[in-house]
């Protein structure tokens, strides 16, 4: 067995060189959470918008279920898709078992709730602050919880890219409805898990050196977003606009 150090050294070697195995799962990892994560933001922005505004009897419950669901386990995830999906479940017909499909329907199931329950405290606190001023104009609640979809979009940036973190870093769900094939539907999590069963640690360790850069990356995204907002709140809340206004 290699030792620590002379893993790295591989592993860097490995992504220097542009290793073409290493490099496929890394693309099929962010095309997989990608398309997750679109597919989870496009009903996610929404249904949260709405959730924020929307008054009706059981909302608590409907809450408190939402903020259950975002400390689902990823394998629970997984076995509930592999259930709809496998042959005898009531998707069977598409047969996407053990595909890319799968895989993203997986991580979309699991990013969803973090993409609703994000977006519903971010704009349930801006109606809070700026909900009576669309109220007076006379706008309904899922239209006030649009508009202030669009009034927060920079917040809701950070809601994206957190919801891709969480995306591109499970393993339980893409390695249960996947199946882990060398050269389909192998991603950087679940190689991972089995390049260090096999022993081959310095593509493991490299798999996870880009992840981690992946993860870092989206971090300095995220801090690159706040001040990006926090430089243009000034100029949104100055005098001068609220009296055009």
């Amino acid at each position: 067995m290699s030792s620590f150090w002379d893993s790295a050294t591989l592993a860097v070697d490995l992504i220097a060189s542009g290793d073409a195995a290493l490099w496929a799962i890394v693309s099929r990892s962010l095309a997989v959470s990608a398309t997750a994560c679109l597919l989870a933001c496009g009903g996610g922005l929404v249904l949260g918008a709405w959730l924020a505004v929307a008054r009706f009897p059981g909302r608590d419950l409907v809450l408190a279920v939402l903020n259950t669901l975002l400390a689902l386990p990823s394998v629970v995830v997984g076995l509930v898709v592999y259930l709809l999906l496998s042959r005898s479940g009531p998707l069977g017909f598409l047969g996407w078992m053990f595909t890319f499909q799968a895989m993203v329907v997986a991580q979309a199931v699991l990013v969803l709730p973090v993409v609703t329950a994000l977006t519903r405290q971010t704009i349930e606190d801006a109606d809070r602050a700026h909900g009576e001023q669309w109220q007076s104009l006379g706008a309904s609640p899922l239209q006030r919880g649009l508009l202030l979809l669009w009034d927060e979009r920079f917040a809701l940036l950070t809601v994206l890219i957190a919801s891709f973190g969480r995306a591109i870093s499970e393993v339980g769900a893409v390695m249960i409805v996947g199946g882990n094939i060398d050269g389909f539907t192998r991603v950087m999590t679940t190689a991972i898990a089995l390049e260090t069963s096999k022993g081959d640690l310095p593509l493991a360790l490299a798999l996870g050196l880009v992840l981690l850069g992946v993860v870092l990356l989206l971090n300095l995204l995220m801090m690159l977003v706040r001040r990006w907002r926090e430089r243009l709140e000034p100029v949104r809340s100055s005098p001068a606009l609220s009296v055009a206004a």
